[in-house]
């Protein structure tokens, strides 16, 4: 959420939230006005003076909060709305690129011959920041799972303050994993320092401000960028991050991502030698998708349009939203040449994620 310049500070969260629903930014819930007092209470905390001297004590740790719920209720709004409003050393990344940022640490770390790679990474993190805002924590596999127990002991033994997002209650993170067993002690902790709240919002706002709009632009032309950068504008607010996810030691990269919403060009997802995997993890990660510029589809690119079947695929399996410029109408882009007749289940999914509430988490 884009907030003006002078409500970036010198307010309450409760307040910011107040100024936005009052501006028309924001559209008053009370589920999400359930949780701002725990948001100005980590507010209020953090902003009391650190006393310092050769005999004062630490101050106590600030317990975090852990925010969970459906996608699209705002949850990652109001850790942004409470992340402005807190002004201490901080830092807040969207938990696949946090993961990225330390795995690439381990390795530098590792280089240097120190027997615990970890280390030097909490370290470096406690040195830096108070405050560390997660959004979408999710742990898919026992690597990452034993790293983030690691990490997460050694920054709250520092005091270090954690608000994260979730889809999943702590209870259910990594749930059914391989030697789950391990990561229960970590499950444990979150419960223990952090305040864990369900966010029960009835509104998917995130489908909400998608209703209606048009989802499929042809041709991709530049009233087609204009019309899809409009959207991408209006969701992402010119705030934006590239997303890299780390699949089987390989970078998938997404030039531009915000509050679960990606952006990217058929080439730089189709004109690379991804595979299955690679369009999993990206749509388990994503839940709206804007791709730029499908080109016509037949023998000439036959190893893009494969690659172009498999992305769908997984979009759909995943009840990912797809809004995309592409070269013709669906029935259209693969006329012709080996794979055309395959195509046509992926050009009638086409059709079926353009309608209107395709994509709904209807469990949410």
């Amino acid at each position: 959420m884009n907030m003006p310049q002078n409500m970036r500070q010198n307010m309450t969260v409760t307040e910011a939230y107040a100024a936005a629903v009052t501006e028309g930014r924001l559209t008053r819930d009370p589920a999400q006005q359930g949780v701002l007092p725990e948001l100005d209470r980590i507010r209020a905390a953090l902003a009391a003076p650190v006393k310092t001297g050769l005999f004062r004590k630490a101050p106590p740790p600030v317990p975090g909060l852990y925010m969970w719920g459906g996608v699209g209720r705002g949850k990652s709004m109001l850790m942004d709305l409470a992340y402005a409003q807190i002004d201490v050393p901080k830092r807040r990344q969207h938990f696949h690129a946090f993961m990225q940022w330390v795995h690439s640490e381990i390795a530098e770390a590792r280089k240097t011959g120190v027997n615990d790679a970890i280390k030097p990474v909490a370290a470096k993190l406690i040195a830096d920041i108070r405050l560390l805002a997660f959004d979408e924590m999710q742990i898919t596999d026992i690597t990452d799972a034993m790293i983030v127990g690691r990490l997460f002991e050694a920054l709250f033994a520092a005091g270090v303050t954690v608000i994260t997002t979730s889809n999943r209650p702590p209870d259910d993170l990594y749930k059914d994993g391989l030697n789950r067993q391990l990561f229960l002690p970590f499950i444990a902790l979150l419960k223990d320092r952090m305040v864990v709240h369900e966010l029960a919002a009835d509104t998917d706002y995130r489908q909400g401000r998608l209703a209606g709009t048009e989802t499929y632009f042809t041709p991709a032309d530049a009233e087609a960028r204009a019309r899809i950068k409009a959207i991408w504008d209006d969701i992402s607010h010119g705030i934006s991050e590239p997303l890299t996810l780390r699949i089987k030691g390989r970078d998938v990269v997404l030039p531009q991502f915000h509050n679960g919403v990606a952006r990217a060009s058929f080439f730089d997802l189709c004109g690379r030698p991804l595979g299955a995997a690679d369009y999993l993890a990206l749509a388990d990660a994503v839940r709206v998708l804007i791709l730029e510029d499908i080109p016509s589809l037949g023998r000439d690119n036959f190893n893009e349009a494969k690659r172009f079947v498999t992305l769908v695929d997984a979009l759909y399996e995943a009840k990912t939203r797809l809004i995309c410029s592409a070269a013709a109408a669906p029935e259209f882009l693969y006329r012709e040449g080996e794979g055309s007749f395959e195509f046509e289940r992926t050009a009638s999914r086409l059709r079926e994620m353009q309608a209107e509430g395709w994509g709904v988490d209807e469990t949410a």
